[in-house]
C-alpha cells in the first residue's frame, strides 16, 4: 500500500504555503492599488454629479415655465419596434468579482427583450471584458469603446454628439446606456438608463437622483427659451453619459477592493489551516524518529 512519507508530506505543506503567501502578498497589492484608484474615482464622480443633477433640474424648469416648446432631442412620441442603440460598459480587466458578469446579463435581458419587440439593434461596448462575452452570446457588435480607468471629457463629449446627431437623423429612435451605478460603498445596481430621448420631467427617487426642490419661480427668457434649450439639451446629454462612465469606473474599483480583500483573507485562512497541518506532520515525523530510535535501542539491548 502506497503511503505518503511524513518528511515528503512537510516538504508538500510548506511549498503549498509558499505559494499562497505570495498570492496572499499580490492580491493584497492589489487591494491597496484598488482603494487607491476607488478613493480617485469616487472623487471625480462625485465632483461631476452635482453639476449633472443642477443642469437636469434647469432642463426640466425651463421646460415647466416654457409652455409647449419642441426639439429633436425631447421626442415624446413611443416607437413601436423601432430602431435602439444600447452601449454596454464593462471594464478592461477582471479580478472585481460579479461586477462583470451582473452588468453583462443585465445587458443581455434587455436585448433579449428588444429583440422580442422586434427593435432593431446596434450594440456598441465600452471595456474589453463585454467583447468576448457577446461574441460567444452571437450578438455583432458595431463597435467598440476604449475610454479607460479614468474618463475624459472629450472623448465622452465626442461620442455623445454622435449619438445626438444620429438619433436627431433618425437613424435611432432611442440611444440607452447599461452601466453599473454607483449607490454606496455597499451598493452598487446594474442599470439600463435613457440617454435619448430626453424626458422633460425632473429625476424622480427612483433614479436616485436629487429632485428639484423649494417653490416654483417664474422666467424670463433671455435670450429665448428654445435658444436655452438649444445649448441645455445637449449638455444635458453629454454630462449624464459622462456621469455615467464615472459611477461604471468608481464601482469596478470598489468590487475590486472588496474582492481582493475576500481573496486575501482566504489566503490568510488557508495559510492558518497549512500551519497546522504542518505542524502535525511534522510532530508525526519526529514521533516516527523517536520510535525508530527506541526500537533499535531496544534491538541492541
Amino acid at each position: 500500500r502506497y503511503t505518503v512519507r511524513p518528511m515528503a508530506q512537510i516538504r508538500e505543506i510548506k511549498k503549498r504555503m509558499v505559494a499562497v503567501g505570495t498570492i496572499q502578498r499580490i492580491t493584497k497589492t492589489m487591494q491597496m492599488i484598488a482603494t487607491a484608484k476607488f478613493t480617485a474615482a469616487l472623487q471625480r464622480a462625485q465632483a461631476t454629479k452635482p453639476y449633472t443633477g443642477r443642469i437636469r433640474q434647469l432642463v426640466a424648469e425651463l421646460s415647466a415655465n416654457a409652455g409647449e416648446l419642441e426639439h429633436p432631442l425631447l421626442r415624446t412620441e413611443q416607437v413601436a419596434g423601432g430602431r435602439e442603440l444600447v452601449i454596454v460598459i464593462s471594464s478592461d480587466r477582471g479580478l472585481c468579482g460579479a461586477y462583470n458578469s451582473n452588468v453583462l446579463r443585465n445587458g443581455l435581458g434587455h436585448i433579449r427583450g428588444l429583440k422580442e419587440r422586434a427593435t432593431d439593434l446596434t450594440l456598441e461596448i465600452s471595456g474589453k471584458k463585454a467583447v468576448g462575452f457577446f461574441q460567444f452570446a452571437r450578438i455583432p457588435i458595431a463597435e467598440h469603446h476604449t475610454i479607460g480607468d479614468k474618463p475624459a471629457y472629450e472623448d465622452v463629449n465626442a461620442l455623445a454628439s454622435r449619438y445626438m446627431q444620429a438619433f436627431v437623423d433618425g437613424e435611432y429612435d432611442a440611444v440607452r446606456v447599461i452601466y453599473m451605478r454607483y449607490l454606496s460603498n455597499s451598493r452598487q445596481v446594474p442599470t439600463v438608463t435613457q440617454l435619448l430621448p430626453l424626458s422633460a420631467e425632473p429625476a424622480d427617487a427612483a433614479s436616485g437622483d436629487e429632485a428639484a426642490g423649494g417653490p416654483n419661480a417664474s422666467y424670463e427668457f433671455s435670450p429665448s427659451a428654445e435658444g436655452l434649450l438649444a445649448e441645455m439639451l445637449p449638455l444635458t446629454v453629454k454630462t449624464q453619459l459622462f456621469q455615467c462612465f464615472n459611477d461604471a469606473v468608481v464601482s469596478e474599483q470598489m468590487a475590486r477592493q472588496v474582492a481582493m480583500k475576500a481573496a486575501t483573507d482566504s489566503a490568510e485562512d488557508l495559510i492558518k489551516l497549512l500551519t497546522q497541518q504542518y505542524n502535525r506532520a511534522r510532530q508525526t515525523a519526529i514521533t516516527m524518529e523517536l520510535l525508530d530510535i527506541v526500537g533499535g535501542a531496544n534491538a541492541l539491548a
